[in-house]
């Protein structure tokens, strides 16, 4: 099994930063990619962004694309996501996942091992 905790969260400005990380524990070794998801209330879970471990190839998707950016620390079992020039649309729990594909997957069912969730709350 693999363990995921997300931190990070919280509440910010419209036009500010935050960063979300993504600890991963157990059988880490089994993990080739990893994702940021996020459900805005209403509304279904959806791809932020992805890498794949070993070759840190990435994914974002267009609503994010020049503001977010995924990354890993090998050493520490971490992805983390940081999110850039946030905006209200972008408030949201966000989800780290993981899983053992060795091709970036967009799509939740692509992954193996979901973490609870952090909150996201960019106020206007």
């Amino acid at each position: 099994q693999v363990q995921l905790v997300e931190s990070g969260g919280g509440l910010v400005q419209a036009g500010g930063s935050l960063r979300l990380s993504c600890a991963a524990s157990g059988r880490t070794f089994i993990n080739h990619v990893m994702g940021w998801f996020r459900q805005a209330p209403g509304k279904e879970r959806d791809i932020v962004a992805a890498i794949t471990l070993s070759d840190n190839n990435t994914y974002y998707a267009d609503s994010v694309k020049g503001r977010f950016t995924i990354s890993r620390d090998k050493a520490k079992n971490t992805v983390y996501l940081q999110m850039n020039s946030l905006n209200p649309e972008d408030t949201a729990v966000y989800y780290c996942a993981a899983g053992t594909s060795y091709y970036l997957r967009t799509r939740d069912d692509g992954y193996d091992y979901w973490g609870q969730g952090t909150q996201v709350t960019v106020s206007s």
